[in-house]
């Protein structure tokens, strides 16, 4: 069980949430949400105690798994230990006896390691490394790197052993922020299934809808300057409080129709003999005068890509052989693929096997070592890259508007405001500084840009990796309702199912191209 007491977290005059006292029950699964900018980091890292609240207290179990993002901090520790790691008072006990071993055995000594070794075995020490590896299996993990430096292995598979250290330990309670960021499909099934069976209090932010969906009981929504609980996983809170905010504001229509009948009466009949009348209206506005209602954070963008007027070829792509390497590791080797006009094709699989290098090659912005890639008759590509700084320099002095303005300088600056508008940089936020934006607001500007620009082909890496889940649900509507080409790469199982039909995904033994979506392709996996 975690309880917050009384919490408020203000920046200046931006309050997140105010005096807020909630309890998260023990077998619940709690998910974490609000947009970019609402507080939920921010609370989950006062909950952990690493951020102080503005007023307030905490209150948590004894054992709390953590997912951890300090890497750095684990760099010469193995991979193994690390997990362990996750239990604080075994892994203390455990050092504390090594240490022990290596000096001379006294009866002060001997009576030390005696109560380390009662330590060890109540918390399950003596299976320790088998319950470690059988937790970095799960996440996907190769044998081979369970006895090697954390520094020695991707930095991908270091992320995914800092969620096994917070899932090690049978923890009373589990923080988790952003758990699927570094997993594949399958990672990410295995996770599901864990959590289906865990006992204690999970609290987890998560971008991927259908993670949220698949693992949550409830949802704890951050909006209205304080945090709500709402039954049920992501979808049902989304019907839910739509539900509640209609009634809401139909109510306070209501009421504004009946004030304005009562003050037409008041106006006719105020300076004549019905003044028992009138004054009785009067009461009746004051008891019908409707609360303001506040604003909610929810902003859903609204995205729809509009081809170029001059369609394309059949075929829009064309790759034949194709191979590429850096130094010694070959990423693409003799690949080729016909992506045809229309296609919408979904690019799936681990981290690390050359997705984002594929696109690159596709897309022109990297060459084959052997082999072609070749643009259909009018095919006109636009590109949104994993790594936002290749096409958004964070330069001085360069705003929003000015970044959009050098995509198509011919544009009507109504227009640019238009397509801003549609990704929520309203009035002053137009002027932002692109090397102040956030991760989502850099997302979000690019997407503005791919709305200007002319094209008949969409190329798209990553696209949901900084944005909230209203943003990633306007993405995949705008995809699959594109008249032309889409090529996505993606782990947001929502996004890939609502817009691919055809998939290229990245296994152990190569590349391999699928006709049909993802459900289809899990269900011939299994």
């Amino acid at each position: 069980m975690i309880t917050l007491n009384k919490i408020s977290k203000s920046f200046g005059s931006k309050v997140l949430f105010d005096d807020v006292t909630i309890t998260f029950n023990a077998g619940n699964r709690y998910g974490l949400t609000g947009p970019n900018g609402a507080g939920k980091t921010t609370l989950l890292k006062i909950i952990m105690g690493i951020e102080e609240p503005t007023s307030g207290s905490v209150t948590l179990p004894d054992k709390v798994g953590i997912l951890r993002q300090n890497i750095e901090d684990y760099h010469h520790e193995k991979v193994l230990d690390v997990v362990i790691m996750g239990n604080h008072r075994l892994w203390q006990a455990l050092k504390r006896r090594d240490a022990l071993y290596e000096v001379e055995i006294t009866d002060e000594v001997g009576m030390e390691l005696g109560d380390l070794e009662g330590v060890i075995a109540e918390e399950n020490g003596y299976a320790a490394d088998a319950d470690a590896e059988l937790i970095l299996a799960g996440m996907g993990i190769p044998t081979h790197y369970f006895d090697q430096t954390m520094h020695a292995v991707p930095t991908d598979i270091q992320f995914r052993v800092l969620l096994c250290q917070a899932l090690f330990g049978e923890p009373q309670a589990l923080l988790l922020d952003e758990p699927t960021n570094h997993l594949d499909l399958e990672s990410i099934g295995w996770l599901e299934t864990f959590l289906h069976t865990y006992k204690g209090t999970l609290i987890v932010i998560s971008h991927d809808r259908h993670f949220l969906n698949s693992v949550t009981t409830h949802i704890a929504d951050i909006d209205y300057d304080t945090i709500i609980i709402y039954p049920g996983n992501y979808d049902d809170m989304f019907v839910a409080k739509t539900s509640v905010r209609e009634r809401e504001e139909a109510d306070t229509r209501s009421k504004e129709k009946k004030i304005a009948q009562l003050k037409e009466f008041v106006a006719r009949f105020g300076a004549g003999t019905r003044a028992s009348q009138v004054q009785s209206r009067l009461r009746e506005i004051g008891r019908l005068q409707p609360q303001e209602l506040k604003k909610s954070n929810i902003q859903r963008p609204y995205i729809r890509f509009i081809p170029a007027e001059k369609p394309p070829g059949k075929i829009v792509l064309k790759a034949e052989e194709i191979d590429k390497s850096y130094d010694t590791l070959q990423v693409i080797k003799n690949f080729s693929l016909e992506v045809v006009r229309g296609d919408k094709i979904g690019v799936i699989g681990n981290n690390g096997r050359g997705k984002t290098t594929l696109l690159k090659l596709l897309a022109g912005v990297l060459s084959p070592d052997k082999g072609s890639v070749e643009l259909g008759h009018q095919a006109m590509i636009s590109y949104f890259p994993q790594n936002h700084a290749d096409i958004v320099e964070k330069v001085a002095g360069v705003t929003a508007f000015d970044w959009l303005k050098e995509r198509r300088p011919a544009i009507y600056d109504q227009e640019i405001r238009s397509a801003m508008g549609k990704l929520l940089f309203g009035g002053d936020d137009a002027f932002k500084m692109v090397s102040a934006l956030s991760g989502g607001e850099t997302a979000r500007l690019i997407l503005a840009g791919m709305l200007l620009c002319e094209h008949n082909v969409l190329i798209l890496d990553e696209p949901n990796g900084h944005l909230d889940l209203e943003a990633v649900s306007a993405l995949a509507w705008g995809l699959s309702e594109y008249k032309e080409t889409v090529i996505v790469a993606s782990h947001d199982r929502d996004l890939i199912s609502n817009v691919a039909t055809k998939l290229i995904a990245f296994e152990e033994d190569g590349i391999h191209l699928f006709q049909g979506g993802l459900d289809e392709y899990l269900a011939q996996k299994n």
